[in-house]
C-alpha cells in the first residue's frame, strides 16, 4: 500500500519535471505534438497487440490449454495501454515497453514469481 501512495506522488511529479522541461528545450508545440502522436500511435498499437493476445488466449482456451503466459501477455497490454493514454513521457515509455515481446518476455517470471507467492500465501484461490 505504500507502494501505491509513493508511485501516486512521485511519477506525477517526475512527469511535469520532464514535461516543463521538454517544453523549454523543446517548445511548447512539439512536446504537445509528441504528446498527442505516443497516445493516439500508442491506442492504435495496444488495440493491435491487443486482439493478437485476444486470439491467442481463446486458441488455447479452445484446445484446453492453460492460458498462463496469455493471460499474462494482455494483462500486460491492457496496462501497457492505459499507460499510452495518460501523458507524459515516463508513461509513454513504460507502455510502449509492455507492447512488446521483448520487454514482456523479462517481466512474465517477475510476474509469475509474484502470483505463485500469492497463491502460497493463500491471497489468490484458484477453483
Amino acid at each position: 500500500m505504500k507502494w501505491i501512495v509513493l508511485a501516486f506522488i512521485a511519477i506525477p511529479t517526475a512527469e511535469l519535471a520532464i514535461l516543463f522541461f521538454s517544453g523549454k528545450t523543446l517548445g511548447l508545440l512539439p512536446t504537445i505534438a509528441i504528446i498527442l502522436i505516443t497516445g493516439i500511435g500508442g491506442a492504435y498499437l495496444a488495440k493491435w497487440q491487443g486482439m493478437k493476445a485476444w486470439t491467442d488466449l481463446k486458441t488455447r482456451m479452445a484446445a484446453m490449454e492453460t492460458p498462463g503466459d496469455a493471460l499474462i501477455d494482455s494483462a500486460c497490454i491492457l496496462f501497457g495501454g492505459i499507460m499510452l493514454i495518460m501523458p507524459g513521457f515516463i508513461t509513454d515509455i513504460t507502455g510502449l515497453l509492455l507492447l512488446f515481446n521483448g520487454p514482456r518476455n523479462l517481466i512474465r517470471p517477475i510476474i509469475q514469481k509474484w502470483i505463485y507467492n500469492k497463491m502460497k500465501n493463500g491471497q489468490i484461490v484458484i477453483r
